[in-house]
């Protein structure tokens, strides 16, 4: 009710947008970090003629409606991005605004401004005390995005209550040494003219994102207006209908919209389709002056990736040297970057670790700091692994780009909230996850993942990459880039890596296969990532000892579990015991393994390969697990696949 009157003028005389045509790629965008205020979105999505119905409205947070408690991008038309968790918002907006400039900057052409809209986002006082948003402002005002309105909604409430209790910095001064142009507008709640005023001033300023700050008074007309017990509450009856009547509408009445109210907004959104239609001509005559760009873009529209391009990606043989998978995703990303031009990588200021960068990249920056131009597709994060997944989750949003970005696995769990999104919303987004292990050995437990890929392996809609040699690196892109409403973590050693005899890109694909096939086994190795290849020692060790093995690579579970039943009891079979190996959180393993052979306890600082020998990660402390597996389940008869499970029957 505070951020209606401010909606109301952003809307409907500043945002170009065709509500029959939600996707259009120059409307303007609006975000809503401050996500418990949907109704006021989805009101107005419902008064410009989205598919967003009164019947919608009435289903507010009720089951299988298109109006939840907090706005999610795939369920309802015309919400650009999913968010919730505070501070989310803010670094979407600020990576769709990325977009914007990157996009304009390769496609714009004198006389051809096919890119030009402008991302305009609220947020409140809860996204303002979340550090994602902080990490977000400061990269917005370094980068300079003049494209980006935000609008701060300065009512002092939270959930405890007054934001005096645990909030008190001068927001306009951050914002103000972020890099920032700022305004203030002390009357949010009817100073119309001077809201006009401040965002038409924000448009004129090209060089630095703009920061309205617009004091409010949350539940405005309310009996409970200014408090925090109007957050989040629905008013009583008796409020709302003063509140009807104090605003001119009859209050016996419910869900009814005058018509003068249909007509202004309807006549908005009918200039938003010829606006659209103008761009249509527009974009025609671009594809005879520039036949490529407009094709590529008109590609890129559809989700769908370069015809070859995957002819690109790099495979080898046993024979070839041992490299880091942190390398080989360098070589995936050098080799694949002119194949695919949408993509575009990035670091939390570990690019040197990650290996993120092609050596012929141009970082994305504004071309009056003399370091990179709008076209780059190099991102320099910064350390802000949060709001870089954040920010990530607005570019692959935007429609013309897919993001990746690199961390230490371990610091994956910094951006946890933004990942989860990045599941949540479909969006596919690349986490270039180095530093996979305790093989990362002297920076010791404070860096070495232990729990990490459980975490991630138990998000829905994440694809979890562990690859153990080349081809499975480049399967893991493969995959990655082809999966359009999945998101993907890479998780990637510094210690290098033999290639292996059984892996393919074909094979690694399915998520799963037999590495190593003997028909007389006595067990499956079952096993991901650095470990694959001690597996395959530990078979020899076993065989001096008369247990003849085999060993199954898992590099992703999850695309694993896709797979037909038939397929995945051909690598994990009945009637034989099965061993997982990670040298990380034995959780989950269970689903795949009778015993599990992993870590769970904090890592140790140290060479790497003494690390492992600490805890016995060797041919010979495998092989002695391997061996007791066997012995302990010699006379369990018939021995079930941990595969075969009664629930599968019912799926």
């Amino acid at each position: 009710m505070g951020m209606a009157p401010v909606a109301h003028v952003l809307f409907n005389k500043f945002m170009t947008f065709n509500p029959k045509n939600p996707d259009w790629l120059n409307r303007d965008r609006f975000v809503l970090s401050n996500g418990h205020g949907c109704m006021l979105q989805y009101a107005l999505l419902h008064l410009f003629g989205y598919g967003v119905s009164l019947d919608d409205l009435k289903n507010f947070r009720q089951i299988d409606s298109i109006t939840p408690g907090h706005p999610e991008a795939h369920d309802t038309p015309g919400v650009e991005v999913t968010t919730g968790p505070l501070g989310q918002g803010f670094a979407n907006a600020v990576g769709l605004a990325i977009a914007q400039q990157h996009t304009a900057a390769v496609f714009n052409k004198p006389g051809f401004e096919l890119v030009n809209n402008h991302i305009y986002m609220f947020f409140g006082d809860g996204c303002a005390m979340e550090g994602i948003a902080s990490e977000a402002a400061s990269t917005a005002g370094h980068l300079q995005l003049g494209n980006l309105i935000a609008v701060y909604d300065d009512n002092h409430i939270s959930i405890d209550g007054d934001t005096k209790c645990a909030f008190t910095e001068d927001v306009t001064k951050r914002f103000e040494s972020y890099g920032w142009h700022v305004q203030w507008v002390k009357d949010g709640d009817n100073d119309l003219e001077g809201i006009e005023a401040a965002i038409k001033a924000a448009k004129e300023v090209k060089d630095k994102p703009s920061m309205i700050r617009l004091t409010t008074t949350i539940g405005f007309g309310s009996k409970l207006q200014g408090t925090g017990g109007v957050h989040g509450n629905p008013l009583k009856s008796d409020d709302i209908q003063q509140v009807k009547q104090k605003f001119g509408f009859d209050p016996e009445k419910t869900f009814v919209v005058p018509q003068e109210v249909t007509d202004l907004y309807h006549k908005h959104a009918a200039d938003g389709a010829a606006a659209e239609q103008e761009w249509n001509k527009l974009f025609e005559s671009y594809g005879k002056e520039h036949g490529d760009l407009h094709k590529d873009l008109t590609r890129r529209l559809k989700g769908d990736l370069p015809e070859g391009w995957q002819d690109k990606l790099p495979t080898y043989k046993p024979g070839d040297a041992a490299i880091a998978s942190r390398k080989l995703s360098e070589s995936v990303l050098e080799a694949i970057y002119e194949a695919v031009p949408e993509l575009l990588s990035g670091s939390a200021d570990l690019t040197g670790s990650n290996n993120t960068r092609w050596k012929k990249a141009v970082d994305f920056q504004p071309p009056n700091l003399g370091i990179g131009d709008w076209s780059g597709r190099y991102l320099r994060y910064g350390v802000r692994e949060h709001a870089m997944a954040g920010i990530m989750n607005g570019l692959s949003a935007y429609g013309t780009i897919i993001p990746a970005g690199g961390t230490f696995l371990n610091f994956v769990s910094y951006a946890a909230g933004s990942v989860r999104l990045s599941s949540l919303s479909h969006q596919r987004v690349i986490y270039i996850a180095t530093h996979d292990s305790i093989g990362l050995g002297e920076d010791g437990p404070t860096h070495q993942p232990i729990e990490t890929l459980a975490h991630f392996r138990a998000l829905p809609n994440m694809m979890v990459w562990r690859p153990a040699d080349g081809n499975e690196t480049s399967a893991a892109y493969y995959m990655a880039l082809t999966s359009k409403s999945t998101p993907s973590i890479l998780a990637l050693t510094r210690q290098n890596l033999p290639q292996l005899e059984g892996s393919t890109i074909e094979r690694a694909i399915k998520g799963g296969y037999v590495a190593l096939e003997d028909k007389d086994a006595k067990i499956t190795l079952v096993s991901t990532g650095s470990e694959v290849s001690l597996c395959l020692e530990a078979v020899k060790v076993l065989k001096e000892q008369g247990i003849p093995a085999r060993v199954a690579s898992l590099p992703c579970v999850e695309v694993f579990d896709a797979q037909d039943k038939e397929y995945k009891l051909s690598v994990i079979p009945d009637g034989i015991a099965s061993m997982s190996v990670e040298v990380m959180s034995t959780l989950g393993w269970e689903k795949y393994s009778h015993e599990q052979f992993g870590l769970n306890r904090f890592g140790a600082s140290g060479p790497y390969k003494e690390v492992y020998k600490k805890f016995e990660f060797t041919p010979e402390g495998i092989a002695k697990r391997a061996a007791a597996t066997v012995e302990f389940y010699k006379d369990v008869k018939p021995l079930r696949s941990p595969l075969n499970r009664a629930f599968q029957q019912l799926i």
